[in-house]
């Protein structure tokens, strides 16, 4: 294998591309952080200017800082996208795709959208691919990727250059594995990357051999920022889903969570549930959770602290994860290898990670090890931490300082002596978690830099063939291996309707418009069902608004299925728990009525009983005809007051002045589309009087505290009446 070309201009390595693989391109790149984005753009300006070129970029979730769509928003928006996005160097093709100004030599297929971004984009929607996630690197090979790039970290292992595909190793490694299988029969690709030192090098299999590169791109420009995704505030509906969820998870167990203030608002309540559990259990009881749901939590969750922790088995490393991780929360162990961790279960380590003679001992009588122990076999013993650093194999015998002793354990005098003198103390080269790939705000990418090797070295990046399935791909361990670490797993995903039949809506609408992705929500779906103690839950917000209107997010029936009905499981709303496994079609159908909201229940209750698919004279039973958020907002108002539950409980890059703001335009927005007379009464009415002195701060913000002419002043009192109406002043 030779090592890559190395470049400092990207407009050289445009000519490699071309020169080793022609002029048609086939670029796939990984979704999110994950894209080289200057060779990206060096490649998509050639194209824009030589017609002859033909470009097909495979990815997803191009990401893009926050763009604005009137004056106002740009006063809004362009402090906030300095300070968090400047210096990140931005796609220019997802400006063009956004802007629907694409050349027609160049066509963008996503796999995976930012949610409802491209409803309205023809070329967007026409040439969306619906894989799921582990089926990714498959089908962007079917379509002909003949050339691979990938945005590494670099880094020295023991004098050796080694490259990390950390941020995206969902895809990258196994979509350059399937390229190259064909190219040694003929056909020509190239694998290419772009170093960023800001980008964390992350350890485990996204670890590469640099010679796995064609060609790579190493300049001061490639340092650029990478892109922050500002964390969403949680307001109370996600927090109640968030908090049900939160008892469904049991210590000892594993967890998957996805991005996005659903999954933040998990992540707060296991924190809540760790750190303040007496208030965690007075609200369980306050809110009604334990009345209703108390078998199931029993059964299934918990909701104590956790003393043996919790192991992340995850599509994506939301920086959450990182949260929980610090709070001791995120502290169990696995290990990649079957031997250990067929011991671990067994639970003849201690939780703590302690090394003990009965594991020892019980790792040679399930055939791990030779009972003549070899060579390899204290290598191997010594690599994960069983036998001490500093014990030696010489001719059929282990050596440690002055200690001397026979290798064969079948003598139970030597094992004693092993056993007694010669383990190690913790076991070693464990993770608290395998993930696909991370995207987060900055600070995750800080936290994850100012960690030592060895603290990093705790997480396996590695492939989604890895964490997203248990079959088909022995390169990542057994199947055994996978099931023994994924014990009592919960794995918990978002989605935007549910249908009485428990059928789950999640990327598209029955127009067929493709609103974000499926991702890999089917794969830990169907993984829920195939391991025995595993449970899927889909999070759904009961409503949603449609400009003036509340509607339902439970409805009767609808035209397109993320999740088929034959493998439903959990639902969460705001309201509740459904607990549809097993179920039949009219108990499904009662517990979906049960956590609806109230407003939309005897609607659907009735559809159901015109279909037949229920009693004639069922009624929802009492105890749940109260779902209407002031109730929610009533028990957990006190809890507020007490410092908890509140809008950034992470963290945020918006100062006071911006929160009020985004919220009070926010609020205008949705007040103008209901009734613009009721905004624009608010407007005028701001002409009439006086700027009060505690809205400057905000105008200074704005930088309308002195409107040079009329056009400003109206946005100045559009911004004063935004203000009043949600009580920032």
């Amino acid at each position: 294998m030779k090592k890559p070309v190395i470049f400092n201009d990207p407009e050289q390595m445009v000519d490699f591309i071309i020169e080793n693989v022609g002029k048609k391109l086939v670029f796939g790149t990984q979704l999110g952080l994950g894209k080289p984005n200057n060779i990206l753009n060096a490649v998509y300006r050639r194209v824009q200017k030589d017609q002859s070129i033909s470009l097909h970029i495979i990815t997803g979730l191009s990401l893009e800082p926050p763009v604005p769509g009137s004056e106002l928003e740009r006063r809004f928006l362009g402090p906030l996208v300095e300070r968090v996005w400047g210096g990140y160097v931005e796609l220019d093709y997802a400006r063009d795709m956004r802007l629907k100004k694409l050349p027609p030599n160049v066509t963008i297929s996503e796999f995976f959208y930012k949610a409802g971004a491209f409803m309205n984009n023809a070329h967007m929607q026409q040439n969306y691919i619906n894989s799921n996630y582990t089926h990714a690197a498959r089908d962007v090979n079917l379509n002909g990727m003949n050339v691979a790039g990938a945005l590494l970290g670099k880094k020295e292992i023991n004098g050796q250059l080694k490259y990390s595909v950390g941020c995206n190793a969902d895809t990258a490694i196994d979509a350059v594995d399937i390229m190259k299988a064909k190219c040694e029969k003929g056909f020509k690709g190239i694998a290419i990357g772009e170093i960023n030192n800001n980008l964390p090098f992350m350890f485990g299999d996204a670890v590469t051999e640099p010679e796995v590169f064609d060609a790579i791109l190493e300049s001061p420009q490639s340092d650029y920022r990478l892109f922050g995704a500002p964390k969403e505030s949680i307001n109370t509906i996600d927090y109640c889903i968030g908090l049900h969820a939160s008892a469904l998870i049991p210590d000892d167990g594993t967890l998957q969570i996805g991005i996005g203030s659903l999954g933040d608002a998990i992540t707060y309540g296991l924190t809540v549930r760790h750190k303040h559990n007496d208030q965690y259990k007075k609200l369980l009881n306050e809110a009604g959770i334990m009345d209703k749901y108390k078998d199931m939590i029993d059964t299934w969750g918990g909701t104590d602290p956790f003393k043996k922790g919790l192991y992340g088995s995850t599509e994506m490393l939301v920086d959450t994860f990182v949260d929980l991780y610090k709070e001791g929360i995120m502290n169990r162990r696995v290990y990649d290898d079957i031997r250990i961790q067929r011991v671990v279960n067994a639970g003849l380590f201690t939780d703590d990670r302690n090394v003990t003679p009965e594991g020892f001992r019980q790792i040679i009588v399930d055939g791990g090890v030779h009972r003549v122990l070899t060579e390899k076999d204290v290598t191997f013993l010594k690599r994960f931490g069983v036998l001490k650093e500093s014990v030696v194999y010489q001719d059929g015998k282990l050596v440690d300082g002055g200690t001397t002793v026979s290798a064969d354990m079948g003598d139970v005098e030597n094992l004693k002596v092993v056993a007694g003198t010669m383990l190690g103390d913790k076991l070693k080269e464990g993770y608290w978690a395998h993930a696909g790939f991370y995207l987060g705000p900055l600070k995750l990418y800080e936290t994850l830099n100012a960690m030592s090797d060895e603290e990093r070295a705790l997480i396996n990046m590695t492939s989604v063939l890895n964490v997203n399935q248990l079959y088909s791909n022995n390169k990542y361990g057994s199947l055994e291996l996978r099931v023994l670490q994924r014990k009592n797993a919960r794995f918990i995903n978002a989605g935007l309707m549910v249908t009485l039949s428990g059928m789950v809506v999640s990327d598209s609408l029955d127009n067929l418009k493709v609103v974000s992705g499926i991702g890999g929500q089917y794969n830990f779906v169907a993984m829920a069902h195939a391991l025995a103690d595993a449970r899927g839950a889909l999070m759904i917000r009961a409503t949603r608004g449609e400009g003036p209107k509340t509607v339902s997010n439970v409805v009767f029936n609808y035209g397109h299925c993320s999740v088929p009905r034959h493998l439903r499981d959990i639902i969460i709303t705001e309201y509740g728990i459904a607990d549809l496994r097993g179920q039949s079609d009219k108990n499904v159908i009662k517990q979906l009525l049960n956590v609806a909201d109230s407003r939309f229940q005897e609607g659907l209750l009735e559809k159901a009983k015109q279909a037949g698919k229920i009693e004639a004279d069922y009624k929802i039973p009492d105890a749940f005809r109260n779902n209407y958020p002031e109730k929610l907002e009533k028990v957990i108002a006190p809890y507020k007051k007490d410092g908890l539950f509140g809008p950034f409980p992470f963290g945020t890059v918006f100062t006071d002045e911006e929160i009020a703001i985004g919220k009070a335009l926010r609020t205008f927005k949705t007040k103008a589309e209901i009734s613009k007379f009721a905004a624009a009464k608010g407007v005028i009415g701001q002409f009439m009087a006086s700027v009060p002195e505690s809205a400057k701060p905000y105008l200074k913000r704005m930088d309308l505290e002195n409107p040079a002419n009329f056009k400003e002043k109206a946005m100045q009192k559009v911004v004063l009446c935004a203000l009043k109406d949600t009580g920032a002043i």
